[in-house]
């Protein structure tokens, strides 16, 4: 499957070596014990006994504490750099990764719990790419198994009318913005970090964002049902005015 391409940007470019060194944060940001501690937990009770496959697992920041909750925890990556970093906390025998797309690659083995973690779905650029990460899914699950998504809810209330642009923060030190093309579902972030001097480092991330119906008639497409649809990884209602929303879906178990 061709690497989707938009503003100039591809993602298989985007994780470079300097992306992987700046993305460990530990104890702040989604390293922090508070965001981290309810979602390996949630994972690890979904997992139960069985295995669970990692898609996009990056430099560990899930699947290493799961693995210490005694999951058994497989990843597929498509940057190196991140596997590299991954390598320097955890060894092969621990935490087998495959290099590679997530809509493609397969890892050897059966799983209970396949997940996605941290908006990594919108990622893929396409609404076929997104299909064929639930369809990889399923091809991996043993029957009654499950997949997880955690994903942001589009805001395009903060866009005003006749405007492609909208600041989502603002901080000292810090501001983002996101641009939108809403015919295409692509927005890119773009995120501004800057001290006293003229300076400023600029980091830009392209997504293609999905409304949660769009994304529950993807699963159907694989053969997945919703099981369930929280606004986080504690169980909280999940709303018209929810952020985000951690959503599982199960394979029935006759299929």
């Amino acid at each position: 499957m061709p690497v989707a391409i938009v503003d100039g940007m591809r993602q298989d470019q985007i994780w470079d070596v300097d992306a992987a060194a700046r993305y460990d944060t530990p104890d702040a940001g989604m390293f922090a014990p508070e965001v981290l501690g309810p979602a390996v937990n949630r994972l690890a009770a979904l997992a139960g006994s069985g295995r669970a496959l990692e898609f996009a697992i990056g430099t560990g920041r899930v699947a290493i504490p799961l693995r210490e909750l005694g999951v058994r925890v497989t990843g597929i990556e498509l940057s190196t750099p991140m596997i590299d970093r991954l390598r320097t906390k955890a060894d092969e025998a621990t935490i087998p990764v495959f290099a590679g797309d997530m809509t493609t690659v397969v890892a050897p083995g059966e799983y209970s719990l396949v997940y996605l973690v941290f908006n990594t779905i919108a990622n893929l650029l396409t609404q076929a790419e997104q299909v064929a990460c639930f369809r990889n899914a399923a091809r991996h699950l043993v029957p009654g198994g499950r997949f997880v998504i955690e994903l942001w809810v589009p805001d395009l209330r903060r866009l005003p009318p006749g405007q492609q642009a909208a600041v989502w923060r603002c901080e000292p030190g810090y501001i983002a913005l996101q641009t939108y093309d809403v015919v295409r579902q692509h927005v890119v972030s773009h995120h501004f970090t800057f001290d006293e001097s003229r300076n400023a480092l600029l980091v830009r991330c392209p997504l293609r964002y999905i409304w949660p119906a769009e994304l529950d008639l993807m699963a159907q497409l694989a053969g997945f049902e919703l099981e369930s649809r929280h606004a986080d990884w504690s169980g909280s209602d999940f709303t018209a005015e929810s952020r985000s929303h951690v959503s599982v879906y199960h394979l029935p178990p006759g299929r």
